[in-house]
């Protein structure tokens, strides 16, 4: 079968480093750390009080008042996100067709937000059932899709992607594919999280999940560090607009990357512990890279899922190693959410983006909070610590791993 050639050709980026996709590469270029005390709620009673929060946000400045009333915050995001990608893309949505144009969208969690708010303001009651008519349309993870399409008008497949982290990277294979298999012209795909809650900080911290590093939240996330002890929350979103190749060309559009492979697979192990040994990691990065038709060594920089946690990073690196052979000493690998901490269903898309805008500037951006060594991690390895490195790159793997054992992989290429 001829399939058809998928590329970018707009991004929106809301994050904690950044509101823009522009703000947001300058934060990784740099090494800036989103993190600090969670402002959102009083956290001082929480195991771990500090977060990766979205900074500066004036909702009403992009949704009417109203309308923002309907959404959960990481509806919020997602629309904020995909506003900056359509106007990126330069898209004119009378000349296109609009049956042929559709919206996949990844969360993992949807709107916890507004369950919490809900289920609390039920339980201090008096028992009597008053709930917010908007209550379900806001919470379910699917509604950001929903919200989308409905503001663009795009009648194309539309549905929300659920697999905890790995949740936005499989929205965007998910259109990909679509687009290959010629059964449409483009998609809005991407993915938001806003869990910076009280129930979002205490399930995880029960978990023993998350970092505890309070006295020093800026380097708490710290990836592939031996004293690393748990992932940062983070919020946001992350929009890309995926377009047929011919499509994007007939209408002078600028294209940043290609998209050539994705693939998935599962650790089938644990719910939220990687396969000690990286197997499904493995499995996914062979996955993407079969493909896209591509050798391993074709490879240049890997956005590695790197959460910063004990077991998760040394499981990721030992699946490099076993994919990439003597060639994973040539690559340059680092892990973003040592920035940006982990916006679970939304950080695939940033992540892309952190892709696209490696191999537009030469760039890739660095693994910061470095201190100690891991014994356990080959030395060899150009992990890119705490500075960002010049590079030329044609190819960028990016993988995102997911409780559950979800695994996903996306290769981007550079467009000539």
């Amino acid at each position: 079968m001829n399939l058809k050639r998928v590329v970018v050709t707009g991004i929106g980026a809301l994050t904690p480093i950044g509101n823009t996709a522009e703000e947001f590469w300058r934060g990784l270029s740099m090494g800036v750390s989103g993190a600090a005390p969670i402002s959102k709620f009083d956290a001082s009673k929480f195991k771990t009080q500090f977060a990766c929060e979205v900074k500066n946000l004036d909702v009403e400045q992009f949704i009417d008042r109203k309308e923002a009333r309907k959404m959960d915050p990481f509806t919020q995001y997602a629309m904020i996100s995909v506003d900056e990608a359509m106007t990126d893309s330069g898209l004119d949505l009378d000349k296109i067709d609009k049956s042929r144009a559709g919206v996949i969208w990844g969360s993992g969690i949807g709107g916890l937000r507004t369950f919490q708010d809900e289920v609390t303001d039920f339980a201090l009651g008096d028992g009597t059932p008053r709930f917010n008519p908007f209550f379900i349309p806001k919470m379910i993870a699917d509604i950001s899709a929903g919200f989308i399409s409905i503001k663009y008008g795009f009648r194309g497949p539309n549905f929300c992607t659920v697999s905890a982290c790995a949740s936005a990277t499989n929205a965007l294979i998910d259109a990909f594919n679509y687009i290959r298999l010629g059964q449409a012209d483009l998609f809005i795909s991407g993915g938001s999280e806003a869990t910076v809650t009280e129930a979002g900080v205490g399930g995880f911290n029960a978990m023993k999940a998350l970092s505890q590093r309070n006295d020093s939240p800026e380097t708490a996330s710290r990836p592939f560090d031996k004293d690393r002890d748990g992932f940062v929350l983070g919020e946001g979103a992350g929009a890309l607009i995926l377009e047929e190749y011919e499509h994007a060309v007939a209408r002078g559009a600028k294209i940043y990357a290609e998209i050539v492979g994705g693939g998935m697979s599962a650790d089938a192990n644990h719910i939220t512990a990687p396969h000690p040994e990286g197997l499904g990691a493995s499995s996914v990065m062979k996955a993407a890279l079969k493909d896209a038709n591509l050798s391993p060594e074709s490879i240049d920089y890997i956005n590695v899922h790197g959460t910063s946690t004990p077991l998760g990073d040394l499981s990721e690196v030992k699946a490099i190693q076993n994919v990439f052979g003597e060639h994973a000493y040539k690559l340059n690998i680092s892990s973003t959410k040592s920035m940006t901490g982990h916006l679970l269903g939304a950080t695939g898309a940033i992540e892309a983006i952190a892709c696209i805008l490696a191999i537009k500037n030469s760039l890739v951006p660095p693994t910061i909070n470095h201190f100690t060594d891991d014994e356990a991690i080959d030395p060899k390895l150009n992990l890119t610590f705490n500075k960002a490195q010049s590079r030329e790159i044609s190819y960028a793997l990016s993988n995102t791993f997911g409780f559950g054992g979800h695994n996903c992989s996306v290769i981007f290429k550079k467009h000539n």
